[in-house]
């Protein structure tokens, strides 16, 4: 077995020390790792006779086998995916790796584990979900983990969701209890609240005393450095752009786009500041992003690079002009990580949790950007952790003076209030 490093030593302490427990550290920092050192240990020495582990599928087949292997091979693990019949085969393992998606499946099935390691723990941070309903009401082990990388991404109401499934003593068993307490209400209507002066820091003191916060400072001479470069383009007819900013609607010589509320008319106008609008059919006027795109490929002398897109047209149109690998073609992370592969097309929410990406490049381009900061910073992890020997570029597309702008202003503001909610917890 691969030794581990100090605070991943730690960690793995932390763990078999509490039952009921979250390990907060950021993508790349070896969550996984220093859990299986500590479910092992915790089998070992008689606590846990079988674990059960949840996570979102990618992480359950090309993340857990692997690490496992490495780290605890001397346990039995088996992921718990695909048919039904393929499902029950392997919920006999002392490890059962299954997904989040299939919980309202398991909540059928007789449960016998001591433990449940919840990894990405924010997947449960709605305590009304059906996902979350299901897992609360068929599961009671004594031993609780939950494991993420972006506790407070979207906010300090994410936080109650998380906590719950692990202890209720940390933040209560109510939701509403918990909104009255901590936050003022802006609109009953809309279900609108903001934090009361003060209320990030007396929470983080609450949950302190279950939670093992990993300080950059322990890891970041470990990663190689990051390097974040937002390259400006301007569209050639800004027209459409601000026709439909204006209007909510623009006419094409074939079509017509409309918006129904500001809330479509954001997503038209960040489709549009790629150059095309879903009218529903993609009308493009202008290809200004993906002429940079191809000069910044030149420019990197054909790096094997990551590009995320957000939008199936951005990806159709990638595959017009480049030969491209998704994550849906055979072997796409095996070959990726062999340096097989040129360009990897990843959508955030395929590729946001748990792959490791970055053996085969350290090159990432944002066709558009994410609105949230955990799918941002949990992209960028896939090539910026542990194992990655280069300095990694992310390069962000942006159109000047289009919603992009406001797309990564707001990405910058939900980092301060992580920054600031890690800060109380340690």
């Amino acid at each position: 077995m691969l030794p581990l490093r100090d605070y991943q030593e730690q960690g793995a302490d932390f763990l078999y020390e509490h039952d009921r427990a979250m390990v907060l550290a950021p993508v790349g920092a070896g969550k996984t790792a220093l859990t299986l050192t500590a479910m092992r240990e915790m089998v070992n020495d008689g606590h846990v006779g079988r674990w059960l582990v949840l996570a979102p599928k990618r992480v359950c087949t090309d993340v857990w086998p692997v690490e496992a292997r490495l780290w605890a091979p001397d346990l039995e693990l088996k992921v718990a995916v695909g048919t039904p019949s393929q499902r029950a085969a392997a919920m006999t393992a002392q490890v059962v790796v299954i997904n989040y998606d299939n919980l309202q499946w398991l909540a059928q099935q007789p449960l016998d584990f001591d433990g449940v390691v919840f990894d990405e723990l924010t997947r449960l941070k709605n305590p009304s979900g059906a996902r979350f309903k299901a897992l609360a009401r068929v599961l009671d082990c004594p031993i609780r983990w939950g494991l993420t990388g972006s506790f407070t991404s979207n906010g300090l109401e994410d936080v109650f969701g998380q906590c719950k499934i692990i202890d209720q003593k940390l933040l209560g068993r109510s939701k509403g209890a918990f909104q009255q307490q901590y936050f003022y209400c802006l609109n009953r209507d809309y279900n609108e609240w903001t934090p009361r002066p003060g209320a990030l820091e007396v929470v983080m003191e609450h949950i302190k005393p279950a939670t093992f916060v990993l300080d950059p400072g322990d890891y970041k001479d470990k990663l190689p450095p990051l390097h974040t470069v937002e390259v400006r383009v301007d569209l050639d007819d800004r027209e459409p752009y601000e026709t439909m900013k204006k209007d909510f609607v623009v006419q094409f010589p074939d079509a017509r786009a409309v918006a129904q509320n500001a809330a479509v008319v954001t997503q038209k106008l960040q489709q549009m500041s790629s150059g095309f609008v879903y009218t529903p059919e993609a009308q493009w006027f202008s290809t200004h992003k993906f002429d940079r795109l191809e000069e910044l490929l030149d420019e990197n002398q054909h790096a094997n690079t990551i590009i995320v897109y957000n939008y199936k047209e951005e990806l159709t149109e990638l595959k017009r002009r480049f030969r491209v690998t998704t994550l849906d073609d055979d072997r796409a992370i095996e070959r990726w990580n062999a340096g097989q592969v040129r360009l990897l097309a990843v959508h955030p929410k395929s590729a946001g949790h748990g792959l490791n990406l970055q053996h085969g490049g350290c090159h990432m381009v944002f066709l558009s950007l994410p609105w949230s900061l955990e799918l941002y910073e949990q992209t960028v992890g896939r090539l910026h952790r542990s194992g990655q020997r280069r300095d990694v570029w992310v390069y962000l597309l942006m159109t000047s003076k289009t919603v992009d702008e406001r797309i990564w202003a707001a990405l910058h503001d939900k980092r301060a209030l992580s920054d600031v909610a890690m800060e109380e917890l340690k």
